[in-house]
């Protein structure tokens, strides 16, 4: 292989460069270098290569052409293609080809066939003729010239600005021309759609791209693989940073190869529409970024190595391109075929927990289908998911509960089928039994022959524990910016130091590269100061944990804090956020409770127009009907339109300030989003993702705002260190934790295995037979009797979490690993109804607190110093722990971590003390309510709107009863109606979560 000659004085120049590269795209990737006089500015085409395609590929086609307009065949065909590509674009005329009269069907590119059942296709992919030209003299009124544009036979694909850090000039230097020298206005190769897909920025060492070209508007994003989890690219050996462009490393194939290049342009560009407020649409065209194309080629290579079976965990950072990842990925595997020739996946499926399925990732796997009923998405009942899956269709989007009804049985193991499982957003109900009932519609889980002689109970029990393990015809992808220890564990890969991601993209690689801000990097944080009189300095009994909670509500709520904090986020915005972004800046308001967001909500409009502010309109987001003061709200009521108008009303210039509670804290894309106002206790994965919605990139903002007035800037830092850089784990849970989770259980003499065994027998064989109830629930009931005899109060209380922590453990540890152990599974069969029986917990009395007893004196909210840069360095990170506490501590690692975020909110907005202890009572109630079958049907399959004042009233109902022998509790519950309403809000959340489906 021999280099293109250079003088030796020039080889530290821009010009060895561009050689250089054209030379490897050459020798290495087969490309055919052409003369830039072959270029034809006014069509920005190459003539010459598109004939010479069409001549080769289809010479039926070219003959008709020729004996039609004889002597005009090739200037015919220019003609004909510049005139599509106006009309449609370049892309279209790629994928779809051109029709001449009299009806001559002409392809201007072959794409790989995904199977080589057809050789024809296979010669004609073979036949696409990739050509490279340099010092392209593209302008038609001047001599600018583009380094390098790439072809495709004949058709622009992409222009490359070459700069050399050895004479001072960097891709950044490269983006500034294209943005200031490279107008498309009037330029065929330049226009957005008609000409060149993409505008790639380089220097030696990093890469960016365009794919449209808007002077000095141009946004472009890095394309880069990133340098030891950070930004830029790794050093390779005798060669340029950016050799993966046009050199194969290792397994990878170069980006600019046949393979790729040709892949790129049939399966990953895309053009997206998004309507605009005014019923405008926006057209922009997709190109994948580097961590993308890595991802989704990385995981079709294992997978048609490995086939069916693997699990596959993708940490990609908030704001990635998720959804578009996640339809690449989906739509390479349903094409996928082995050596063989054979499919390697029947059916994918992408798995939700939102009710209503994603509406851009349905456009955008739709937009890959080529044939009718090829992607189904399943917005109706689980017939439709059933029906879906029979006819074959390849690629399926649905909500995971819909797999927990008995009509989808019939389709396990139906045909040996193999399917591949995208979680979208790899989320909880992944560890569960929802898990567990898509495990039993989808596995393949034949018998042993050792396991074909046991009896008709123990195979149904070693094929329930089988159904919650691995499956051979069943794949696991897994998409998230933040995964859970359980995560780790059920979709990493096994690494030198333990579970890791297949693949990364960190939020430090992301921060880094600029393509999310860094949202902690300007923190400001309040404390407010509150002087009470009257009876709180009294009355000792006041002081107790029920009256702190009064306390801290009238403080929060009373006018004067209200007043204060919405003073400081008005003229902040105004000040500060309004100027961003053109004038177009907004902010979110994060509060602790619906009644606090209408609260806050009602403060800063008073305070607007108190001081006649025309440019500040603010709106407020919750769920359902408040009850305030005997007065009632709903969000359409305060807004003056419909909930599903708010996300595009919003982004309009009407209004600029959003006050939430709960709703849009999570899932919300605005990118016209600065400021965050923060008026509630956040920690964990949840301050990750509310704080994530600042994090996107808008042409002009450069900067966020955070103001908290209830968290610490530790906290928050503490909260994002997990999820910086690549998550990891201190260790792996320990399986045989479980045994002595059984043994701790056994040891307090409440169970008898002979009452286990037959419970599990009947229970296995009762399948819908409702006259077993009773007989199930009186075989339970001699162990809740020896539990309440023989158990002192301490001793029930841990029976209840050791039973919880084994339950707990049990479900996640046998989807990790194969048990092969009956009696593990009967206990989890037996303890799940044990639990729900066993009588609640006692919480001890205390004392309230009515606002008459109280009176502010003083009330001052004061900054914390100067704004801070919060910004985590690159080694900061923190290991997620193992699952290894139990019995006192009844929750795993992640477990106690929700549950502590959702008592500290609690404990914030009401100013209690809850433990985990007396928390526990309210999921008690919650319990009983998703073991009442009906009930837990209801929440799966409606909306929660419909079903949420149902379930306050039995919720209610039922928590009147669980605390009929706590007198001081049941008042409680009854006469304040605020905390009452948060608790049944939360508990609704995590009944409709259990019940398999998030609020």
């Amino acid at each position: 292989m021999t280099s293109p000659a250079i003088s030796r004085e020039k080889l530290h120049t821009e010009e060895a460069v561009e050689i250089y590269l054209v030379d490897q795209l050459v020798t290495r990737q087969g490309w055919q270098e052409r003369p830039y006089t072959a270029f034809d500015r006014r069509t920005a085409l190459d003539p010459q290569m598109i004939m010479a395609f069409v001549q080769s590929t289809q010479p039926h086609a070219w003959k008709r052409l020729c004996d039609q307009y004889p002597g005009k065949e090739r200037e015919t065909l220019t003609r004909q293609v510049e005139a599509r590509l106006k009309a449609v674009g370049t892309l279209e005329v790629l994928k779809q080809g051109i029709t001449i009269v009299p009806g001559i069907k002409i392809a201007l590119c072959a794409f790989k066939p995904a199977s080589g059942l057809n050789p024809a296709s296979q010669r004609a992919y073979e036949g696409n003729l990739l050509t490279v030209m340099r010092q392209v003299r593209y302008a038609v009124s001047n001599e600018n010239a583009i380094d390098v544009v790439l072809f495709v036979n004949g058709l622009p694909i992409a222009t490359l600005e070459l700069k050399n850090t050895l004479t001072g000039s960097t891709y950044q230097t490269a983006e500034k021309q294209y943005r200031k020298d490279r107008s498309p206005n009037g330029e065929p190769l330049l226009t957005f759609k008609r000409g060149a897909l993409v505008h790639f920025a380089l220097d030696q060492d990093n890469v960016s791209m365009t794919t449209q070209l808007n002077n000095g508007k141009t946004r472009f994003l890095p394309f880069n693989r990133g340098r030891d989890g950070g930004a830029g690219n790794p050093d390779v050996e005798d060669e340029f940073r950016i050799a993966y462009l046009y050199r194969d490393i290792g397994a990878r194939k170069a980006v600019f190869s046949r393979e790729v290049f040709l892949d790129i342009l049939n399966t990953f560009v895309l053009v997206d529409e998004v309507e605009q407020p005014g019923g405008q649409v926006k057209r922009t065209t997709i190109w994948p970024r580097f961590q993308q194309l890595d991802a989704v080629r990385m995981l079709v290579q294992d997978a048609k190595a490995n086939g069916a079976g693997q699990n596959y965990l993708f940490q990609h950072s908030a704001g990635s391109g998720k959804s578009n990842t996640i339809a690449w990925a989906a739509h390479h595997l349903a094409s996928l075929h082995d050596d063989a020739d054979n499919h390697i996946f029947d059916t994918v499926i992408i798995v939700t927990d939102r009710v209503i399925l994603d509406r851009q990732l349905q456009q955008t796997v739709k937009s890959f289908a080529r044939t009718a009923g090829y992607v189904a998405a399943i917005d109706g009942t689980s017939r439709q998911l059933k029906a879906a899956i029979e006819r074959g269709a390849k690629i399926i989007i649905s909500t995971i509960h819909k797999f927990a009804t008995d009509q989808l049985s019939v389709l396990r193991n139906e045909d040996g089928k193999r399917f591949a499982i995208i979680v979208d957003e790899a989320h909880s109900s992944q560890s569960g039994k929802h898990a567990d009932s898509m495990a039993r519609v989808l596995a393949d889980g034949g018998m042993t022959d050792e396991e074909a002689e046991i009896d008709a109970t123990e195979q149904a029990l070693l094929e329930l524990q089988r159904l919650r393990g691995p499956q051979a015809n069943l794949s696991y992808l897994a998409f998230t910016a933040t995964p859970k220890n359980v995560t780790m564990e059920r979709f990493g890969r096994t690494g030198p130091a333990g579970p890791e991601p297949f693949h990364l993209y960190s939020m430090r690689q992301a921060v880094e590269e600029g393509f999310i801000l860094d949202v902690l990097r300007n923190y400001q944080t309040y404390q407010s100061y509150a002087k009470l009189e009257k009876a709180i300095d009294e009355d000792p009994r006041l002081l107790e944990r029920k009256s702190s909670r009064k306390v801290a509500r009238f403080i929060d709520f009373h006018e004067t804090a209200m007043i204060q904090k919405a003073e400081v986020i008005v003229e902040h915005f105004r000040r500060h956020v309004l100027p961003e972004i053109s004038g177009q800046g907004k902010a979110m308001v994060v509060t602790g409770s619906r009644e606090h967001a209408m609260r806050t909500h009602q403060a800063i409009s008073t305070y607007i127009a108190n001081n006649g502010y025309t440019d500040v309109r603010a709106l407020v987001a919750f769920s359902g009907e408040l009850t305030v003061d005997g007065q009632s709200y709903t969000e359409p009521g305060i807004n003056g339109f419909g909930e599903t108008e708010l996300p595009k009303r919003f982004d309009s210039g009407d209004y600029n300030v959003l006050v939430v509670a709960d709703k849009y804290q999570t899932g919300f894309d605005q990118p016209k989003l600065v400021a965050m106002y923060i008026d509630r206790r956040l920690s964990g994965l949840q301050a990750v993702q509310t704080l994530a919605r600042l994090n996107r990139i808008y042409p002009s903002k450069e900067r966020t705002y955070i103001l908290d007035f209830r968290n610490t800037i530790e906290d928050i830092q503490t909260a994002f260190k997990p999820y910086y850089n690549v998550t990891t784990l201190e260790d792996i849970s320990d399986p045989n934790q479980v045994y002595n989770l059984e043994a701790r259980l056994k040891a307090f003499g409440v169970l008898d295995q002979a009452e286990i065994d037959r419970f599990t027998e009947r229970f296995m064989a009762a399948a819908k037979r409702v006259d077993e109830r009773p007989v199930l629930e009186g075989i339970v009931r001699q162990a809740v009797t020896r539990f309440s005899t023989n158990l002192g109060e301490e001793d029930q209380e841990e029976f209840r979490q050791v039973l919880a922590s084994f339950l707990r453990f049990y479900s996640f540890i046998a989807q990790v690993v194969r048990l092969g152990d009956t009696s593990l599974e009967k206990l989890h069969v037996y303890g799940s109804w044990l639990k729900r029986i066993l009588p609640t917990r006692q919480a001890p009395q205390g004392e309230d607190v009515t606002d008459d007893m109280l009176e502010m004196a003083a009330y001052r909210l004061q900054k914390d110093g100067d704004p801070q840069d919060a910004s985590l360095s690159k080694d900061d990170a923190q290991s997620l722990s193992p699952i290894d506490r139990f019995g006192a501590n009844p929750y795993t690692e992640e477990e106690s971590k929700t549950l502590t975020e959702i008592i500290q909110a609690f404990n914030a907005r009401h100013g209690t003390e809850f433990s985990e202890e007396d928390y526990i009572r309210f999921e008690t109630v919650n319990d009983d309510i998703l073991g009442d079958d009906d009930w837990a049907e209801m929440l799966r399959n409606n909306d929660p709107r419909d079903v949420r004042p149902r379930f306050d009233a039995e919720f209610m109902r039922r928590a009147i009863s669980a605390f009929k022998r706590d007198g001081a509790m049941r008042n409680a519950f009854m006469q304040d109606q605020e905390a009452r309403d948060m608790l049944m809000g939360l508990m609704f959340q995590r009944a409709v979560r259990g019940a398999g489906r998030a609020a």
